[in-house]
């Protein structure tokens, strides 16, 4: 059988690398006896799909260049939710090509409850998510309270621009005015303010 290996790390700093997961994953297929032909990567999150290596994968795939995908995990190959997981392997079975997950032996697309494992899973990684989002909007609160400038910065070399917002905020214009009148946003209004 052709396999075809899926690896993925979130980062692509030079501290994150693929190699214990191709390690594994070509050993795995050794043991089974399957041929590894072909390899996709990604230094990319996973909440979405659209990622360089998985788009090529998806193309091999439609193509038939090899039989079955082999992967880390599901939180490897994809964190963007349920659907869009069912979604993927809906599409590969349709192109007749299988799945296996190395670290969820159970997550085999010739096992009897697949679906439904993949169901679970799937809304799994999506809740591991969204607790890394809640985090990260938890930080931001906290920043802001401790008085924080939040966002990106502002660009101060537009000496004519804080001028103006400077001298029309004296006037006592208000943000959405300064905003209409420089044709800039109100939140950038708002950090040239505070800036200056």
């Amino acid at each position: 059988m052709r396999a075809a290996l899926y690896m993925r790390v979130s980062l692509d700093d030079g501290r994150q690398t693929v190699e214990n997961q191709r390690q594994q994953l070509a050993e795995f297929c050794s043991s089974m006896g399957w041929r590894v032909v072909a390899e996709f990567q990604d230094q990319k999150s996973g909440k979405s799909l659209d990622r360089p290596g998985f788009k090529k994968m998806m193309t091999a795939a439609s193509r038939r260049e090899f039989d079955v995908l082999v992967f880390w995990s599901l939180d490897r190959l994809t964190r963007s939710g349920v659907l869009d997981v069912l979604n993927v392997f809906q599409q590969l079975k349709t192109w007749g090509v299988g799945y296996r997950s190395l670290q969820e032996s159970y997550l085999d697309s010739l096992g009897p409850f697949s679906d439904v494992i993949v169901s679970l899973l799937a809304t799994l990684a999506k809740i591991e998510r969204e607790k890394i989002r809640e985090r990260t909007l938890a930080g931001l609160a906290r920043a802001k309270r401790q008085g924080k400038t939040l966002g990106r910065p502002v660009k101060s070399d537009d000496f004519k621009l804080v001028t103006k917002v400077q001298k029309l905020r004296r006037e006592g214009k208000s943000l959405r005015a300064i905003a209409s009148e420089t044709e800039t946003a109100v939140n950038t209004v708002r950090k040239l303010l505070a800036a200056s």
